[in-house]
């Protein structure tokens, strides 16, 4: 059902050679749902290719603003997801806060 305090925003970035998902897509995405006041990421998932880590990277990013947090939020990818992915799920992240940015 839709609800009009929230939008669905997504962020794109290139995935580095040799990634499981790589042979999937050729970009990594980010999509959430926002809530469209305060930025706070209610619920995101992404393009890895395990569903594990989709449910990682979702925990770990659901909280944080993309107002007033995104320093956060690439902190909290650096420290608790170590793989080959990392430097493209911070990329995405800030493309996802920039798509946000552009809404006000």
């Amino acid at each position: 059902m839709f609800n009009s305090k929230t939008m669905f925003i997504a962020g794109h970035a290139k995935l580095p050679q040799g990634m499981a998902a790589k042979n999937v897509f050729d970009s990594l995405s980010i999509t959430a749902e926002v809530d469209i006041k305060y930025g706070v990421i209610l619920q995101a998932s992404c393009t890895l290719a395990t569903e594990h880590g989709r449910d990682i990277v979702g925990n770990l990013l659901k909280g944080f603003s993309l107002k007033d947090e995104i320093t956060e939020a690439t902190e909290c990818i650096q420290n608790y997801y170590k793989g080959k992915a990392s430097k493209s799920l911070v990329a995405t992240l800030k493309d996802l806060e920039q798509h946000y940015c552009q809404l006000g």
